[in-house]
């Protein structure tokens, strides 16, 4: 297996850390993923996984593996279930990048919300587990767990437009008139900042949960880069954006008899968050429509790594027609009401 980083560099700041070992390490990269590149790693008798900033150049902000491992650690005491935060590197000389490591955990990761590796009994209370621990997370006040200055409270949907709309004008790539268009819309159908703020992950979807190896439900949130102090509705309608997102476009569900497949209706996964979460304003199409804003914008950096060489999956080309896809969703979005 080809690695970006020297073995023996790894094998000698686990020793450092953990003591050492008598066999070099076992080193697997995870497949899939389309950041931070992730590795399975065995020093001895612990179970690690390790998280690295990918190499070449990177835009302001992205690729945070030290956020990552702050919040991790600031979690491990509450109700939200994440891995062991155990050890992070600053010094990008040891593996070419930044990195952290973390307790391996046992579960199952299921890409998409049709959920076809569990029996169809448990695919409805898993997504509800889903968005219970959505509600967990956003109601953790990051005073109480070191979070404070985790980002910006106040103004939250105003600060990301003009942060995803800053990246997007970054691109090499060609513009999206469709992508243009959502952005025109959703900067008019901006809503009054109404001062909720919470724990934001950033990336809330089925694909960064782990469930139990057995039961429906989730032991870890995982993949932290985003997380931010946002608007607990940005999250919500991020992890609603399967509803209306069909299943060759990163795993949504719209077109699936849902009834069939014994997956719940948007409604009943909203209702669930509502069980642990803080009360909010209701969710709107403005939420979801700014969710799948941000995740075109996250397509179009994909397709410019993948150009520039410098992507961490190797189907990451392959991925950059789903930025227009999205965008062409999310105006859709923009026509219901709910």
């Amino acid at each position: 297996m080809s690695l970006e980083f020297d073995p023996a560099a790894l094998r000698r700041w686990c020793d450092r850390q953990f003591g050492p070992a008598d066999t070099p390490p076992e080193i697997t990269r995870i497949s899939g993923g389309q950041s931070n590149p992730t590795f399975y790693v065995t020093h001895g008798d612990r179970r690690l996984v390790l998280r690295k900033q990918p190499p070449g150049p990177l835009l302001k902000g992205a690729h945070a593996v030290d956020r990552e491992f702050r919040v991790l650690r600031a979690l491990a005491d509450t109700e939200v279930p994440v891995p062991e935060a155990l050890a992070f590197e600053p010094d990008a000389a040891l593996l070419g990048t930044p990195f952290y490591v973390m307790a391996r955990l046992e579960g199952r990761v299921c890409p998409t919300y049709a959920l076809p590796e569990l029996a169809p009994a448990d695919r409805g209370p898993a997504l509800r587990d889903m968005a219970r621990t959505l509600g967990r997370l956003h109601a953790v006040r990051p005073d109480a767990v070191g979070l404070g200055d985790y980002g910006r409270p106040g103004d939250y949907f105003q600060r990301q437009m003009s942060r995803w709309s800053r990246q997007y004008a970054a691109s090499a790539a060609d513009p999206i008139p469709e992508l243009d268009a959502l952005r025109d819309w959703l900067s008019a159908a901006m809503p009054e900042d109404d001062g909720a703020v919470a724990i934001a992950h950033g990336d809330f979807r089925m694909g960064n949960m782990m469930l139990h190896p057995t039961a429906p439900r989730v032991i870890a949130v995982l993949d932290w880069e985003l997380s931010t102090l946002g608007h607990p509705l940005a999250d919500l309608g991020f992890a609603c954006m399967a509803w209306h997102s069909a299943p060759e476009e990163y795993g949504g569900i719209l077109g699936l008899d849902l009834a069939a497949e014994a997956l719940p209706r948007m409604d009943a996964f909203v209702a669930a968050y509502h069980e642990t979460a803080p009360v909010t304003a209701p969710l709107r199409p403005f939420h979801v429509a700014f969710a799948m804003f941000r995740f075109a914008v996250i397509f179009v950096g994909i397709a410019d790594r993948a150009a520039a060489g410098s992507a961490a999956d190797r189907d990451a080309a392959d991925l950059a027609p789903l930025a227009r896809a999205f965008a062409r969703r999310g105006l859709a979005v923009t026509d219901l009401s709910f």
